[in-house]
């Protein structure tokens, strides 16, 4: 294998393996990338036998061959090296020389025979624009568990019907749910999958690398899902399992609802959640005729009161809620009205962003005893 290949073309392929690449890992081969000098394309793969993704970008192939190359050390060195062209040869021992002008480093290979063989992009099952997979991915993506021991619940349900994509991802205490209209050419049945949170974040990553007008095709087999970006190959093994039926955990007979601006809550809450307790978070609040009261308090810093004035009919209602989940939800909802929706004390209470007109968003919060 012998090649050369400019800087920055490296660079960025470099980067999007890094969120794949094992960094404690048991298997060495698994810290290293797969190298591929073919015609006239270098391609990169790599894994942590979870998550796989291959990318590629021109090359200079001077001799077609593969090897392998310690991923963080080469990302490292080409960081470093001079906005010039970058050579590459293999030499004997599975080692690595790279040379850029009069610079010359050997970097410890391992024999491309132990790299795991990838599976295979199967047909695409539908072409979903990455601007929307990327847009539900961020309003959901903070509300999975990351309890290993809640198997089903370390990803999100991914819906796809022939006029419609749904989210929907829960870690037992907070549910967020988006759901947004789009024809899919070609699906004629419904498909669900449960995708990992680890996958999730690599796809954002991709589809932001993308640019807005890129489309992700999206194929899975009988284990794996695969998301093709143009070049850029992301392959996913499935969760299994049964996720919980959201729909019933979705309230139905909300009877006390306030109409708060997003900019105003999020502020407020992030100030009375300073003297809140560390560990639980709990912020309670008074919903009256005159507003909205939050409040906080904790034997270690003191107590927190602000009011919001806010039209509300309805009967008073005292609940707690843990701060951080509410904040999460408004880091990831769109600028503009927010209704608030509540039943009883020991009833979860609902938030929906009315601003934004083209998802039917929700983020439903178990309530806290206070």
């Amino acid at each position: 294998m012998e090649f050369s290949v400019k800087k920055f073309d490296l660079l960025e392929e470099l980067s999007l393996t890094q969120g794949v690449v094992e960094r404690k890992t048991t298997i060495p081969i698994l810290s290293n990338l797969l190298c591929e000098a073919k015609g006239n394309r270098l391609t990169i793969t790599a894994t942590d036998l979870e998550l796989s993704i291959r990318t590629s970008c021109e090359a200079k192939v001077k001799k077609d061959g593969s090897g392998t190359i310690p991923a963080k050390k080469l990302l490292e060195l080409v960081r470093l090296l001079p906005d010039e062209e970058i050579r590459f040869k293999l030499l004997d021992n599975h080692w690595v020389q790279v040379s850029c002008d009069r610079k010359n480093y050997k970097l410890v290979g391992m024999s491309k025979d132990n790299f795991p063989a990838l599976p295979e992009f199967p047909h695409a099952l539908v072409r979903i624009p990455a601007k929307l997979l990327a847009s539900v991915i961020a309003k959901t993506t903070f509300a999975i568990s990351l309890e290993e021991s809640r198997y089903t619940l370390n990803g999100a349900l991914l819906v796809l019907k022939p006029t419609s994509l749904t989210m929907v991802a829960t870690d037992g205490h907070r549910l967020a749910m988006v759901e947004m209209d789009h024809k899919f050419e070609g699906l004629t049945s419904e498909t669900r999958v449960l995708v990992p949170k680890k996958a999730m974040n690599e796809v954002q990553r991709l589809a932001a690398e993308s640019g807005d007008e890129a489309v992700v095709e999206f194929g899975q087999d009988e284990s794996h899902l695969f998301f093709q970006f143009g070049g850029r190959l992301l392959t996913s093994r499935k969760l299994t399992g049964q996720f919980p039926n959201y729909e019933a955990v979705l309230p139905r007979e909300v009877n006390k609802t306030v109409v708060l601006e997003r900019g105003e809550l999020q502020d407020a809450l992030r100030r009375v959640s300073q003297l809140a307790d560390q560990r639980s978070h709990a912020v309670k609040f008074v919903l009256a005729k005159e507003g909205l009261e939050i409040s906080a308090s904790s034997p270690e810093y003191g107590e927190a009161k602000e009011a919001i004035e806010k039209e509300f009919k309805g009967e008073p209602i005292a609940i707690g809620f843990n701060a951080q989940y509410l904040l999460d939800f408004l880091a990831a909802a769109a600028d503009g009205p927010i209704s608030f929706e509540l039943k009883d004390e020991q009833s979860a209470g609902q938030l929906r962003p009315l601003g934004d007109e083209s998802s039917r968003y929700r983020y439903v919060v178990m309530p806290m005893r206070i």
